[in-house]
């Protein structure tokens, strides 16, 4: 298991845990003084109260809580928002209310779910040509249905 260093930002902040025995995530919940009202349509940056040392060639992902999505329209705006190994700020979620009502985020609230993810460092080679394979240059649905 890969140790992740993990600093509250403020007391009342809650340290991430994994929900059940095979979840991939470990959930962030909203560290707030006061609610914020993401009115349908608008986004708001959330915060953890949390920051990390992610180890080098690691990077954590921030992901959008399924259940969040399906019953109330809430997603990660940058999915998945990347935390990279050097960053040391304040772990905050920028959500997005694609829904028709608005949404009361409240101190605690589960609202998304971070990955940790190893990185791969590659060396990019420029050159005149790429070798060809059978699909090309087709993309966005030029495999069909």
């Amino acid at each position: 298991m890969t140790k992740i260093l993990i600093k509250k930002l403020n007391k009342n902040a809650t340290i991430p845990k994994y929900e059940t025995q095979g979840a991939s995530g470990l959930d962030l919940k909203a560290c707030l003084e006061k609610k914020i009202i993401i009115k349908p349509g608008e986004k708001s940056l959330i915060p953890t109260g949390i920051a990390l040392s992610i180890p080098q060639n690691y990077e954590v992902q921030v992901r959008p809580r399924s259940g969040l999505a399906f019953k109330n329209s809430l997603t990660v705006l940058n999915t998945p928002g990347t935390i990279d190994s050097d960053y040391r700020g304040e772990i905050k979620v920028l959500l997005i209310n694609l829904g028709k009502i608005s949404f009361e985020v409240t101190h605690g609230l589960r609202i998304a779910q971070m990955v940790p993810c190893p990185i791969i460092k590659i060396d990019l080679e420029e050159v005149e040509n790429l070798d060809d394979t059978n699909r090309g240059e087709g993309g966005f649905g030029s495999t069909g249905k």
